[in-house]
């Protein structure tokens, strides 16, 4: 297969990546399934544990190949399986962990037995000791007056707040777990130069390829459900 950028492929994540060269992307940004039953229209997210640990060997295999060595990767999932998929990036596949992002949003699901989750987590790992970090291009305004206060920003650092893609936002799209325009944004500016390559392998309603492409980078989008390659190339 011939390997075109700025396009989707309709297919499995796996399968598709096998086509792709070695050492082809600078970035990778994952929304994996968390195994926990959600619908995405022709897939349901639930496998027994040992075949959804499989799946997840699987994809990364080839997602570490087609990284290159200055790369950086950024994993969303769930607390079920996120200490599991820690060891697999450290031990597995050999990746040197660079930060545990909390996202953290104001609003979630409610529970009346138990504290409700109002976060997600973000795994930011790098295939080799250098790699790109933008911090200038994402900067945030002081919180606190100190005496010598950073006129340029602070760093954001590992706790994220960005809301939910609410049902009444204008970027809302028909996508059970849509991820918001911001947070995608400070990953590819932080960890992404103009003119590099971002690959999501699940990419869902196109949130990241969009942000890319504002942003001056090539992208690519892998998804296995057609109808969210139409949502993703309509936006």
């Amino acid at each position: 297969m011939r390997i075109e950028l700025d396009r989707f492929y309709c297919g499995d994540a796996c399968e598709i990546m096998k086509t792709f060269p070695d050492k082809l992307v600078d970035l990778i940004c994952a929304d994996p399934p968390y195994n926990l039953g959600k619908n995405y229209g022709n897939t349901v997210d639930k496998k027994d544990w040992d075949e959804y640990e499989k799946f997840t060997k699987q994809w990364l295999n080839e997602a570490v190949r087609i990284l290159k060595d200055n790369g950086t990767i950024y994993i969303f999932m769930g607390v079920r399986f996120i200490s599991r998929l820690y060891i697999m990036l450290e031990n597995d596949f050999g990746l040197f962990f660079n930060g545990w992002i909390t996202w953290h949003y104001t609003q979630g699901m409610g529970k009346t037995k138990g504290f409700s989750p109002r976060h997600e987590d973000i795994l930011y790992f790098v295939k080799g000791k250098k790699y790109t970090f933008n911090l200038d291009d994402i900067r945030i305004p002081q919180k606190y007056y100190r005496q010598r206060n950073n006129m340029e920003g602070a760093n954001p650092g590992d706790l994220w707040q960005f809301s939910h893609v609410h049902y009444c936002s204008k970027e809302r799209e028909e996508h059970p777990t849509q991820k918001p325009e911001g947070a995608m944004e400070r990953m590819i500016r932080a960890s992404s130069n103009p003119g590099d390559i971002v690959l999501d392998p699940f990419v869902g309603s196109g949130t990241t390829c969009k942000v890319a492409r504002t942003l001056g980078r090539h992208w690519i989008g892998i998804d296995i459900n057609p109808d969210y390659i139409a949502m993703s190339e309509r936006r």
